[in-house]
């Protein structure tokens, strides 16, 4: 079923400030009820746990939307987050993107999330160019 452009819009820009507040739950409002995110390929996992552990992971994380592309039903929500990990101390700076099925009442049912992994690791051992 086509998606109303305004309405995802919407979505993308409210679920951005979600990530950017740090809260997990207010990151898992923007899905429905028993929503998902697999990430890189991995097993659909509960949104509150994935945001959790990568604010756990990087507690100054910031995203940014970059595009987002509406076309009928399938909803490609780009972006970069940046933040400074917790465990080493290095800043970086990812790009990804999500691919969403929007479920009933216009939340987010699924994601499938990609970065480049390979990246992210280096990022996270060496730091990023700012």
């Amino acid at each position: 079923m086509p998606q109303d452009p305004q309405q995802v819009g919407d979505l993308a820009r409210s679920y951005t400030e979600a990530w950017c507040s740090r809260d997990p739950a207010r990151v898992a409002s923007h899905y429905a009820p028993g929503g998902t995110i697999a990430i890189n390929g991995g097993e659909p996992a509960g949104i509150a746990e994935v945001a959790a552990s990568f604010i756990t992971a990087f507690p100054d994380i910031e995203v940014f939307m970059d595009d987002l592309v509406v076309t009928d039903d399938v909803v490609e929500y780009r972006w970069t987050f940046t933040g400074t990990s917790a465990e080493t101390g290095k800043w970086v700076r990812i790009p990804g993107v999500e691919e969403w099925t929007i479920g009933a009442g216009g939340r987010i049912a699924s994601s499938r999330g990609n970065y480049d992994q390979a990246e992210y690791e280096r990022q996270v051992r060496e730091g990023a160019a700012r």
